[in-house]
């Protein structure tokens, strides 16, 4: 049986290479038939890029959130931008063309619209565009809300998508307001500055936030001051993987052997892919591997706790979080949790995934 994650990887051929600016490039990916990569606005693909052997690595996974908007194009999108000493960013700005085949794993990640705004504010800085370009075109073209975009570059050159965006903002001139901010003629952003900027939010009114952690933090104390409503800020939280979700999973017990549960191990009724299974859950061991174990089609990408691949929302029950570095208050309070990250802390839990 091959390993949960070969299992959910996959081949995408790359069909067409954009360059959006001197530093960026857009690949368009064939979309694959079936619906394992079904996407939502504001989420990501975990792209298997060649390593080298001067860093020891025969492949380096890297995540990038996808610019292509479901509905609105046929194929998948990632936007890719160079980073000083970032292997993977150059490769792939470098040696990208199309015919090429890269190993993708499906779509994940948490920052999605899920709060039913009546207005949205979205902040970007730099690369940060990508997954807000996506949901911002959504917006749109789904709902009435009016969107205010506030976007920060180091310099025109820099700016991601600016046709675009002009198209936009002259197509819903009155829905949509783009702000442009360029530190060449305005020095960085702080939070007074963005704040200034932003329209009176309604009571319903929500902000998401993507770019350098800087950036996002003047960008969240701006929305705060501004009057919207903490739980309605939203950060996308990337981290670096430190290993490699393309590989198998070492250590793991093979799914036909299983693993001997733990004495007094709690009992969890899952519903996964349309079907319900209970099964014991080893109170020394995280979901995600309880339920690779049995051989479950669980879904996940980093393991690491800073992607959101495999969220759950626990029905039932308290599980411990060992890491947590994507899920926000709003989820929390929601019960969304992370399947490689929780212990179970009751004898009898209930977890669904959508």
């Amino acid at each position: 049986m091959d390993s949960p994650t070969a299992a959910q990887s996959h081949p995408l051929e790359v069909i067409d290479v954009i360059e959006e600016t001197r530093d960026a490039v857009s690949l368009v990916f064939a979309r694959p038939a079936g619906n394992r990569f079904d996407y939502r606005p504001g989420q990501f693909l975990t792209v298997r890029v060649p390593g080298t052997p001067e860093d020891g690595t025969s492949w380096a996974p890297r995540c990038y959130s996808l610019s292509s908007t479901p509905g609105l194009d046929e194929h998948l999108q990632v936007t890719v931008k160079r980073t000083v000493g970032g292997y993977a960013s150059n490769w792939l700005c470098d040696n990208s063309k199309p015919g090429m085949i890269l190993d993708c794993l499906p779509p994940g990640g948490r920052f999605t619209v899920r709060d039913a705004p009546d207005r949205l504010v979205l902040f970007a800085a730099g690369s940060g565009i990508t997954p807000v370009i996506s949901i911002l075109r959504a917006a749109l073209a789904e709902s009435a809300a009016p969107v205010d975009l506030v976007y920060a570059n180091r310099d025109r050159d820099a700016i991601i998508f600016e046709a675009a965006l002009t198209g936009l903002a002259d197509a819903h001139g009155d829905r949509l307001q783009v702000i442009h901010w360029l530190e060449s003629e305005r020095g960085l952003p702080d939070a007074a500055s963005l704040a200034a900027l932003l329209p009176t939010p309604t009571g319903a009114t929500s902000a998401y936030l993507c770019g350098p952690a800087a950036f996002m933090d003047n960008a969240a104390a701006a929305a705060a001051a501004a009057g919207i409503d903490g739980a309605r800020i939203h950060r996308e939280a990337f981290s670096s993987l430190t290993g490699d979700p393309f590989a198998g999973l070492p250590g793991a017990p093979a799914p036909s052997g299983g693993r001997a549960p733990s004495e007094g191990a709690a009992t969890v009724t899952v519903d996964l892919n349309g079907e319900s299974t209970v099964l014991a859950w080893p109170r020394d061991q995280v979901l995600l591997d309880a339920l690779l174990d049995r051989g479950l089609d669980a879904p996940y990408v980093c393991r690491e706790g800073n992607c959101g691949g495999c969220a759950f929302t626990l029905r039932r029950g308290e599980v411990h979080m060992l890491v947590n570095d994507t899920l926000d208050d709003y989820e929390l309070g929601n019960g969304v949790r992370l399947a490689c990250q929780s212990l179970p802390r009751a004898d009898e839990l209930e977890v669904g995934f959508d």
